[in-house]
């Protein structure tokens, strides 16, 4: 049986992220993490690992990748392969930590619904940006995420540490795709985190935003398949 993968969504993610790589693999064994549960990105790896197949390829996009990298930290026995989309090993900077607290106050306030239609922008390419369907997409997932595991991700952003120091320890096959027009997580960040990972393999994806996985699902898709393949 071919390895299972372990797929991590982003912020206010679901699975639906992953719906066309889901799709794309389902001859192989699939997981979608549920980090809607605690606040702090290593309680949140530690509660997918207890989940988790004893080994399995990793597959994580934006607070995914976050996640991710910290399960490499705490479990790297078990880490087959790992792909990071569209993510940043950096802390927070002050900025993105008062946006943050800004959006946790909305939603506090009962004002949630609007957290979406807030974000959607930056979540895609600009050429994106009057895309109702996608939209609708994004709105979705949040929805179903919810305002409390909103915040509890939010706290756990925030509070996450700079994770650069130790990508050089990664030793499983890495890949590291962004899209050339993710504006949240943008290509030289990847760059950095491609240059620390000892032969790990790079794809920049045309046409896409930080959502890289719905937006241009063909490409991310062959890009994973490549990697898988290895």
């Amino acid at each position: 049986m071919s390895e299972p993968i372990l797929f991590v969504p982003g912020l206010l993610c679901t699975e639906i992220l992953y719906a066309p790589q889901i799709v794309a693999f389902a001859d192989r064994p699939i997981m979608v993490a549920d980090h809607r549960q605690h606040d702090s990105i290593p309680d949140i790896a530690a509660h997918v690992l207890s989940q988790a197949p004893d080994t399995f390829a990793l597959v994580g996009l934006s607070m995914g990748g976050y996640i991710a990298m910290e399960i490499l930290r705490e479990a790297p026995e078990r880490v087959s392969r790992v792909a990071l989309l569209d993510t940043n090993a950096r802390a927070d900077t002050q900025d993105q930590t008062e946006r943050r607290r800004f959006l946790i106050d909305l939603a506090r306030k009962k004002d949630f619904k609007k957290v979406p239609h807030i974000l959607y922008p930056g979540f895609v390419h600009e050429s994106r940006e009057d895309d109702e369907v996608l939209k609708a997409v994004v709105v979705e997932m949040a929805m179903e995420t919810g305002a409390e595991a909103f915040i509890r991700q939010q706290t756990a952003l925030i509070n996450r540490i700079d994770a650069r120091p130790r990508l050089h320890e990664i030793s499983c096959p890495a890949l590291v795709v962004v899209g050339d027009g993710d504006r949240l997580t943008p290509p030289d960040l990847a760059r950095e985190i491609h240059a620390a990972i000892p032969e790990s393999q790079f794809a920049v994806i045309e046409g896409s935003g930080h959502l890289s996985t719905l937006e241009e699902p063909k490409k991310v898709t062959a890009a994973l398949k490549s990697w898988l393949s290895d």
